[in-house]
């Protein structure tokens, strides 16, 4: 992975501040044209997706945002159509949705904790494309990103978990095989993005050791794909360092991580 970037704590107060303003400029968009937005952010536990979505949706307006953090399912959803449980939660217009962790729990959580059978796993794998792609059909304007950390990072960032009493929400059984199932982990994100990375609903890997870093850039990233109204005319690109769309050559470059 790329190395780490000390962002002094001005500057980025400065850069955030700048793209918080940018972004409730995207959202004013977004709401006089009646469009829909949805932005998925994957990554192990402790990558990240927490505290950017934070950042994100600070200054947004919270009644045409919303935060999708999904609990396991019950027994009954556990009978339903996979996708069934998560197709309440899409946008109508105006909205923004963002998943902190979706539909592709099937793909890590499920597959590596085996909360899933192998026919369940391989039916979601060979249909999540198509399901996208009815999402974009019907006019939603879909991103998803993959944030990701190294095994030595998120051994720190769990630790802290359990030692900040502020972040103690955020501990699960999960969590506490983790480290013991980083390689099973590393393999199910492998065929996840092997098999669900296409042209029509690609992956956008973070390299998110630097929690300030990958912050900025995801929102950078977002605000440079859109288009609206009074958009601010140099927007920084983001950081290719840091925001790096998938290709299979990031492994042998080692831009992520094993």
């Amino acid at each position: 992975m790329a190395k780490d970037k000390k962002i002094k704590e001005e500057d980025y107060n400065g850069d955030l501040y700048d793209l918080q303003v940018e972004l409730v400029k995207l959202q004013r968009d977004v709401i006089a044209n009646n469009r829909k937005l949805v932005i998925i952010l994957e990554g192990r536990d402790g990558a990240g997706k927490d505290g950017t979505i934070k950042r994100i949706v600070e200054h947004m307006s919270p009644r045409e945002t919303r935060v999708v953090a999904l609990s396991k399912p019950s027994d009954r959803e556990q009978t339903e159509w996979y996708f069934q449980r998560y197709v309440p939660h899409l946008p109508a217009a105006d909205e923004i949705v963002f998943f902190n962790r979706s539909w592709y729990n099937r793909a890590g959580v499920e597959k590596v904790m085996g909360f899933c059978t192998d026919r369940d796993y391989e039916r979601f794998m060979s249909t999540v494309t198509t399901f996208e792609e009815m999402l974009i059909g019907s006019g939603i304007e879909f991103i998803k990103y993959y944030l990701d950390i190294t095994k030595d990072e998120q051994a720190k960032r769990l630790q802290d978990r359990r030692e900040n009493p502020l972040k103690q929400w955020k501990i699960s059984p999960i969590d506490q095989v983790a480290q013991e199932k980083w390689n099973d982990y590393t393999k199910a994100r492998d065929a996840m993005f092997a098999r669900t990375h296409t042209l029509h609903t690609p992956w956008t890997v973070i390299a998110a050791n630097n929690k300030k870093g990958a912050r900025l850039n995801v929102i950078r990233d977002i605000l440079n794909r859109m288009d609206y109204a009074d958009k601010k005319q140099k927007l920084v690109i983001p950081d290719p360092e840091i925001i790096m769309p998938f290709d299979p050559a990031l492994y042998k470059a080692g831009k992520i991580s094993k």
